[in-house]
């Protein structure tokens, strides 16, 4: 159903045909990246987070992770996941193809600073074997994103 929940809303939003269906599961960062022949930082990655008892979601890089002190100094509040069991009832979409894509109304969405290290990025469209290809500006325009953040830790320089 999440699939088909998320399709409609980017149908609708003019971007339908952007949905990519790979033959294998895209279910974490690298099953996508390896999915879709991309590199791991350009699945855009939606994370789940409770605030109070509502969920607020974050799309960050795919290899990025979130800096609790950053991102208590944007939502004052402690980083808290919202359980798995809870996900689909909070967000409207399981793990694994939690989107910003035809969400529970009133669910906050933010963009993170780290995905600006890419023109193009791949955020699931619903469930565990779908992506969406967006530019950055299309994502911020049918996220219905709140605004961006800085929440994530400097990447390892390598």
């Amino acid at each position: 159903m999440s699939l088909e929940r998320a399709k409609e809303f980017l149908e609708k939003a003019g971007y339908g045909d952007r949905i990519i269906i790979p033959e294998q599961s895209s279910e974490t960062v690298q099953k996508a990246a390896e999915a879709l022949g991309v590199e791991p930082g350009m699945i855009a990655k939606t994370m789940s987070f409770l605030n109070g008892e509502e969920a607020l979601l974050i799309l960050t890089e795919g290899t990025a992770r979130v800096d609790n002190r950053k991102f208590k100094d944007a939502f004052g509040m402690k980083a808290k996941m919202v359980p798995p069991d809870r996900v689909e009832d909070l967000v409207g979409h399981a793990p694994g193809g939690v989107c910003p894509f035809g969400i529970n109304p009133g669910v906050p969405v933010y963009l993170d600073e780290s995905l600006k290290r890419y023109e193009t990025v791949y955020p699931a469209a619903g469930n565990g074997q779908s992506a969406v290809r967006l530019s950055l500006a299309e994502l911020e325009e049918c996220s219905g994103a709140v605004g961006w953040v800085d929440v994530c830790k400097e990447p390892a320089e390598n």
